[in-house]
């Protein structure tokens, strides 16, 4: 393993290994081991007792973070016609025309959420290769394939700290629930969103234990595990 620098050091020497934290334990020591220079993000990462080769056993969804996610958000909205317009007075960012369209096929991928009216899905479906590998890919399932009535709050929604989260391959889920400059308030409350969006979206078909393991972390810092049984009661 390479080695770690000094403030990664001082920070992990400050966390027991052996030790469950209490979610209030926990975001206090995120505070204080935050050591980068610009202010890191906090991540939630689960481990699920589910199989995710089984499509009954798909965890995903979306939540909205009572206290955001502390970033400017760029939002995209494939549109046209009418619709476009809709989603520009709502405040996107973005309308993804032809062009753009064109731009994103050669690799452009310069926005954080992308959203599409279902009459363009034909165009945006060519996207996949581009757009799926990087969570960015408008989906049914997760509310960003929507008619225009609901762009406006879809753009309010994503603004405010929406986040889409989904288990991968491995059986994990990884998320940013805010960040390190929020107060030890915000970002409770945003911890126990996110979790309670994982307790609700646990699929019928999982047996056993579902939530196994609970870490957090800021960007480049080291885990933080959490008591399982104390954060989901």
């Amino acid at each position: 393993m390479p080695k770690r620098g000094r403030k990664y050091q001082e920070a992990a020497s400050k966390i027991d290994r052996q030790k469950y934290y209490t979610r209030a334990e926990a975001i206090k020591l995120l505070k204080e081991t935050a050591f980068t220079k610009f202010d890191p993000t906090v991540e939630v990462h689960f481990r699920l007792g589910v199989d995710p080769r089984h499509a009954d056993q798909q965890v995903r969804g979306v939540v909205v973070l009572p206290n955001g996610l502390g970033k400017t958000v760029r939002i995209l909205v494939f549109a046209q016609g009418e619709d476009a317009r809709i989603a520009e007075e709502a405040g996107a960012d973005i309308i993804a025309d032809d062009e753009i369209i064109k731009k994103i096929q050669e690799g452009w991928v310069d926005f954080d959420v992308a959203i599409a009216v279902p009459s363009m899905m034909g165009k945006v479906g060519r996207l996949g290769r581009v757009l799926g590998p990087r969570g960015l890919m408008p989906n049914p399932r997760a509310g960003t394939v929507a008619p225009a009535e609901d762009l406006p709050r879809l753009i309010e929604e994503a603004r405010a700290g929406r986040v889409e989260y989904r288990v991968d391959r491995t059986g994990n889920v990884h998320t940013p629930v805010g960040k390190a400059g929020f107060s030890e308030t915000q970002l409770l409350e945003n911890l126990q969103a996110m979790i309670d969006a994982i307790k609700q979206a646990r699929p019928a078909a999982a047996k056993g234990t579902y939530i196994r393991r609970i870490t957090v972390a800021n960007t480049m810092g080291p885990g933080i595990r959490l008591d399982v049984a104390e954060a989901t009661l």
